[in-house]
This record gives structure tokens, C-alpha cells and sequence, in this order.
């Protein structure tokens, strides 16, 4: 087997009375293992799929989120498949070489010049340098179309890129965008939705150097990109960026230790600013790239319709209303030169219903759960046990009327059918994602995230309910809402305008009007800081069985600087341990818990599970 075991390939060893499956990582001459060694039972394949950086690179997300190196390599490497293991890969690209100049691609590299230092940034990427930079994306900018371009400088440099995006939709969008910029099968896309086959051909693209410009979903952080020279990840606020299996790494965090790592450029970027993305400037490991305030103002601009914009004398009852007048103006004045985008935070129809007269929750008479309207022509049901509330009479006062306090995008796109009568309104949510839509008048109701492209900007962007974001039970709550909205409104046509319904003097409201997201985001983190949260701090959880728990509490042994709280109840037969500690002795917090989960192992104690610092609390 020594010609075909080389670092990198798959191979069957014996371990603990069984054949099991791992990776060479090294071949040398001697060993600081003081027991007997085991020779190796067979190579797998003689294709080396685990590169030395991804090798390494899997070693240091294992320690940063305490977990068990193995469920790294999981994420990392995609199962092997055969058949497709055997068949080549395409030509190599030559170095340096990308498709001719399109006026596409030129107008991509002169958006930059929108940014201040942007010209700056793109020209060190095609010198061969390694900036690293937070990106706040203008509204109504084609981001797919710098990202590409930023790509293709960097390319002409002899290097490659890996770029990460939230979902699909995103991915379709930079796919095209450097399809344009860099010429055909000249990169390749990773997602889950490829198949096995697909993904293991693209994979061994990568790894065997025929492609070398990437882009996809989180697992694509691991991409064995040969000649790495920049990575990016879009919009690292969003949740879908957090892996939800073990050990439960970020995508922003796997790319930050890459670059570091291998010494490669980085652009976080996205029309919002995250909290952790903002850490990242004050002490100069990364700088900004913002557009020019007189730019900004000239984008888009944003009013808010609060309570006290209600033309009371005209409408006694429109401080109760949930569309002001104002919106309604809007949406009239600009479907007369394209479509209109009308954010709402909830899917479904009405969500939830309350008594007409005294406001009580409307409750199920069966189990007492919660009731809904799913559809207008269909009578209220409970959304626990699907039964229908023909009927229903308050239990507080006896009416019998029902109001909807929270409405869905379809109850929403219904109501501004009516509205406006001659107008066109599609809905995008849930299972019914519209990717884009034509730049004809038309008012498209969407929910956060499922908000599609109109063919030349949207005229107007309305956003409504803002309370419901602003009102969830989370640290991130305000920050969320912000990211979300700035999505919507970075939609718009340049020039373009956008109303928000709710309080104006709230600061993610006044952040949204003055697109001051890094103001934002500095602000989050002074609030963190004296609360000791993160990112100021590095915060782990260990949650499971109150047995469990206590042993792990137990066997825990946490530096002097870790501060432990609780543990508390965390659902029904659970509980969780938060454990606190100053960020500059995080790795310390990471190591003890890595150092508790062996030996948790190697005594077979019940599991547990180990977060740390989880999107969510």
C-alpha cells in the first residue's frame, strides 16, 4: 500500500474491535506514540480528498467549538462516491487566465469605485495581496456582480476563491454573476440540493485543482481550493450560516480562521452589519468599505409611517388601521414606473385570532390551543389539534366576533388586492419561493428571506409589522430585524424609495433611515460589552439531562476566568449550563470543554450537548 497511501485518502483502520473508516494525514519515520502500532487495514481509494490546509484547518474549528474532529471531517469531506471517483475531471484552467473584458465585467469593476478604497481593494487582490475587508453594500447595488468581480482580480492573480452565500437563491444569483465576469466552466457551485453524484464530481474539481473559483452554502467553507486567495461570505448574519449538527460551527467564523490561517484575503460583506462583523474593524484586522454618505442619500430614501402620521380628522378610526395613508400613497405613486415590494414578517393567512371585543387570545375549546384562519373561505381551526371552532364564543365576555392582530403574507396580499384592484399581486413565501420577477407594475408580498429580484429594482419597498420583529424574545432581535429589512430595502432601483410602519424613534428604525449600519452594529456592541455577551465575551452552553449536566458540571474544569451560571431549566427533562469567560481567554473555555467531552467518551457517561457561542440563548 505504499504508493497509494499518501496524506490524504481514505483508509480502513482497526480500532476498539472494528474496521473503521479515516484519513492519512501524514506519513513519517518515527512516532511519539508510546503504545504498538496497528498497521493500516486497507486504502479505500488512492484519491487524496483531505488537503493538508483543510486537514489543518478541521483540527482548529474541532478545538474552537470543543467538539470531536471526526464531526469536522463529516461537514468537510462529502461521502465518497465511486463511479464518479473514477471519471476525470476537466482541464485545468491556465493561471491567471479568465474569459475577455465584457461590458458586463467592466461595469462590475467600476462599481467598486462606488466604495471608498474599493479601487483600492480590488487593485491589491489582482497584485497578489491579501486585504481583508467588512463590506456595507449600498441599496440597490448588483452585489453578485462586485463579488464577481472582486473574484475575477483575484483570479488574474493565479489564485482561487470560495465564496459563501445563506441559501440557493443566492447561490443561483453569484453563479451567473461569475459565469459573466469569468467566462463559462470556470468555477462550480456547491449546495445540498446538487445530489451526491454532482457534489462528489465538483468536489474532486476542486480538490484536484480543475476549478478553482467556488461558490455555495456553508459546507462550502471547506472547500479544498487549491492556490486559496480570497474568501467571502455574504450576509454572515443570517442563521442559515450556523450549522445546525455538531460541533455547530458559523461559516463567518471557519472563513475568518482560513484566511488566518493561510494567509488569504477576506471580505465579510452584506447590506447589513453584524455584530461580530463589526469587531473585526477596531483593532485592524479588517478594514471598512462603505459608500460615500452623498451616495447613500442619492440610493434610496426611507421614511417611516409611526402612529402619529395618521391623518386623524380625515380617518377617527386609522390610528387602529395597519396600512397608514402614507403607504398607500406610496405604493399608488410607484406602480406607475415598476413593481412595489411589500415585506411582511409572518407566512400563512391569520395566524392567530383574538376576540372582537375584549382582545382575549381566541383558544380552542378541545385542547385550548391557539386559533387560526388558514384561507378565507375556511372556517377558524386550533393549530395544535385541527379542530374547527364552528361556533366560538369568547369565554371573558361571549362575543362571538374574531379579530386577526397578526395577519400572513396571504391575508396581506388579499387585503392590497382589494386596494388596488388593477394590479397584479404575487406572494413569495414558504414552500412557494419566487426567485425573481419582471420589472412590470405589480406588488409582490413576501416574507423575510424569500423576497425575489425584480428585473431592474423594485420602485418601492414598504415594510410592515416592524413590531414583530422588534418585539421577539432574543439578543439579537433588534440586530435581526435591521439585517432583514436592509435586505428588502437593498432591493430597490437606485433612487428608489422605502416606508417602514412603526416607532421612529426606535434605533434600528433610525438606523434603517440613515443606512448607518456600522453606527449600528457599534452601538450593539458597546450594549454587549456592559452586559458581558457576545462578542465581547465567549459564551458556551452544555445542555441535557439534569444527570447529565451535573456530571459534566462535575467533571468540568474550567480556567479561574470562566464564570459558570446555572444550571436552569431548558424544556421539558432538560437542562443547560452557561459557561462565560473574557473573549481573550476563549480558546482556554474551548479547550476544557473539549478536554470534559473525552473524558465524557472515554467513560461512556449520557451525552450532552456543547455549544459554543450559539446564535441563540
Amino acid at each position: 500500500m505504499a504508493e497509494a497511501a499518501v496524506p490524504g485518502v481514505r483508509v480502513k483502520v482497526r480500532f476498539a474491535g472494528q474496521d473503521v473508516d479515516g484519513y492519512l494525514v501524514e506519513r513519517a519515520d518515527q512516532t511519539d506514540h508510546t503504545g504498538r502500532l496497528t498497521p493500516l487495514r486497507r486504502v479505500v481509494s488512492p484519491e487524496p480528498v483531505l488537503s493538508p490546509q483543510v486537514a489543518a484547518l478541521t483540527a482548529d474549528v474541532a478545538e474552537r467549538y470543543a467538539g470531536v474532529r471526526s464531526d469536522v471531517l463529516r461537514l468537510a469531506v462529502p461521502p465518497r462516491h465511486a463511479t464518479t471517483e473514477k471519471q476525470p475531471s476537466p482541464d485545468r484552467p491556465a493561471d491567471g487566465i479568465v474569459a475577455p473584458h465584457t461590458d458586463a465585467e467592466h461595469d462590475t469593476g467600476a462599481g467598486w469605485a462606488g466604495y471608498d478604497h474599493g479601487p483600492a481593494f480590488l487593485g491589491h487582490l489582482a497584485d497578489g495581496g491579501s486585504p481583508r475587508a467588512v463590506w456595507t453594500v449600498a441599496p440597490g447595488d448588483d452585489w453578485p456582480a462586485l463579488v464577481a468581480a472582486a473574484a475575477a482580480a483575484t483570479v488574474r492573480s493565479g489564485r482561487g476563491v470560495l465564496v459563501c452565500v445563506p441559501d440557493g437563491k443566492d447561490v443561483a444569483r453569484v453563479d451567473a454573476a461569475l459565469g459573466a465576469a469569468l467566462g463559462p466552466d470556470q468555477h462550480v457551485t456547491l449546495t445540498a440540493d446538487s445530489g451526491p453524484a454532482r457534489r462528489y464530481r465538483d468536489f474532486l474539481a476542486i480538490s484536484r485543482g480543475a476549478r478553482r473559483v467556488v461558490v455555495g452554502t456553508r459546507a462550502a467553507a471547506f472547500a479544498p481550493v487549491v492556490d486559496l486567495g480570497l474568501v467571502v461570505v455574504w450576509d454572515d448574519g443570517d442563521d442559515l450560516h450556523a450549522e445546525p449538527r455538531a460541533p455547530y460551527p458559523h461559516t463567518r467564523e471557519v472563513l475568518l480562521l482560513r484566511a488566518e490561517r493561510e494567509g488569504v484575503a477576506a471580505l465579510v460583506g452584506g447590506f447589513s452589519r453584524s455584530v461580530e462583523a463589526a469587531y473585526l474593524t477596531p483593532g485592524g484586522w479588517a478594514h471598512e468599505l462603505v459608500a460615500p454618505r452623498a451616495r447613500l442619500r442619492s440610493a434610496v430614501t426611507v421614511a417611516i409611517a409611526g402612529a402619529t402620521d395618521f391623518d386623524l380628522e380625515r380617518d377617527p378610526h386609522g390610528a387602529g388601521a395597519r396600512v397608514p395613508r402614507q403607504v398607500h400613497d406610496l405604493v399608488r405613486s410607484a406602480l406607475t414606473t415598476g413593481p412595489v415590494l411589500v415585506q411582511t414578517p409572518r407566512a400563512g393567512y391569520a395566524l392567530a385570532l383574538a376576540c372582537e371585543r375584549c382582545r382575549t387570545p381566541a383558544r380552542c375549546a378541545t385542547c385550548a390551543g391557539p386559533l387560526a384562519l388558514t384561507s378565507p373561505t375556511t372556517p377558524p381551526a386550533c393549530r395544535w389539534c385541527a379542530t374547527p371552532a364552528l361556533g366560538w364564543a369568547c369565554r371573558e365576555c361571549g362575543a362571538h366576533g374574531l379579530r386577526a392582530p397578526v395577519l400572513g403574507d396571504a391575508r396581506t396580499g388579499e387585503e392590497l388586492g382589494r386596494a388596488f384592484p388593477s394590479t397584479l399581486v404575487r406572494t413569495s413565501s414558504g414552500d412557494h419561493v419566487l426567485a425573481e420577477v419582471p420589472d412590470i407594475p405589480s406588488i409582490v408580498v413576501a416574507t423575510p428571506g424569500a423576497e425575489p429580484v425584480a428585473a431592474g429594482g423594485y420602485a418601492a419597498v414598504v415594510l410592515l409589522d416592524t413590531w414583530l420583529l422588534l418585539g421577539r424574545d432574543d439578543l439579537r432581535a433588534a440586530e435581526e430585524a435591521l439585517r432583514r429589512w436592509s435586505n428588502a430595502v437593498g432591493l430597490v432601483r437606485p433612487g428608489g424609495r422605502a416606508m417602514a410602519v412603526g416607532d421612529p424613534a426606535h434605533p434600528a428604525l433610525q438606523a434603517l433611515v440613515r443606512w448607518d449600519h456600522a453606527g449600528f452594529a457599534r452601538r450593539e456592541a458597546r450594549d454587549r460589552h456592559e452586559a458581558r455577551l457576545p462578542p465581547t465575551t465567549r459564551l458556551a452552553t452544555v445542555t441535557g439531562e439534569p444527570g447529565a449536566v451535573d456530571d459534566a458540571l462535575t467533571l468540568l474544569a474550567p480556567p479561574a476566568h470562566v464564570e459558570v451560571l446555572g444550571p436552569v431549566p431548558a424544556g421539558p427533562e432538560e437542562e443547560r449550563l452557561v459557561l462565560r469567560t473574557p473573549r481573550a481567554h476563549g480558546a482556554d473555555l474551548s479547550r476544557a470543554l473539549g478536554d470534559l467531552q473525552r473524558i465524557r467518551s472515554a467513560r461512556k457517561l449520557d451525552a450532552v450537548r456543547v455549544r459554543v457561542d450559539p446564535q441563540q440563548l
